[in-house]
């Protein structure tokens, strides 16, 4: 089972769904907005049963302890409200040697850091650097934490495992 936290209008999850063929892909989102755009866009694959959407806060996910061998958070924990609590949640909810993935374009340090530095002065949004990204999962329990860098098209890549 896979989680995608922050599901937007969907698009990772059917990518996802389509990725992984058996099993269940779930998507949560605070906005009541995104869930019902994510709905839409994975219409089908709710309907058989591949797909589940729903509304949710990442700080209180409403899933039972070791449920996900994957979770991924695409675009989307620089605006978690309590960025160290979405990570503990996920790491509660993510089985026993499950990994994480959070893929980024703001970032401190990055190709458009100069956009993400602005926004984050008139927003609540969270600009980490390398470094800080690397701590977010080791202060949640994460180990083998790896950061990938593609500074040419600007983006991060942070993986994690839950350990056995």
């Amino acid at each position: 089972m896979i989680l995608d936290v922050g599901c937007g209008g969907g698009r990772t999850v059917n990518k996802l769904a389509a990725a992984a063929r058996n099993g269940v892909v779930h998507g949560i989102d605070n906005a009541a907005a995104s869930v019902a755009a994510a709905l839409r866009t994975n219409r089908r694959l709710v309907a058989s049963g591949r797909v589940a959407i729903q509304q949710a806060s990442v700080t209180d996910l409403p899933f039972a302890d070791d449920t996900f061998d994957l979770v991924t958070a695409v675009e989307t924990h620089f605006w978690w409200p309590d960025l160290d609590a979405g990570m503990r949640e996920s790491f509660r909810v993510l089985k026993p040697g499950g990994q994480m993935l959070v893929v980024a374009e703001f970032y401190n340090g990055g190709k458009h850091a100069k956009y993400a530095e602005r926004l984050s002065q008139w927003t609540t949004m969270a600009v980490l650097d390398i470094d800080q990204h690397k701590a977010m999962f080791a202060n949640a329990g994460f180990r083998d934490v790896q950061i990938i860098e593609e500074s040419a098209r600007g983006w991060i890549c942070g993986r994690g495992a839950k350990p056995r």
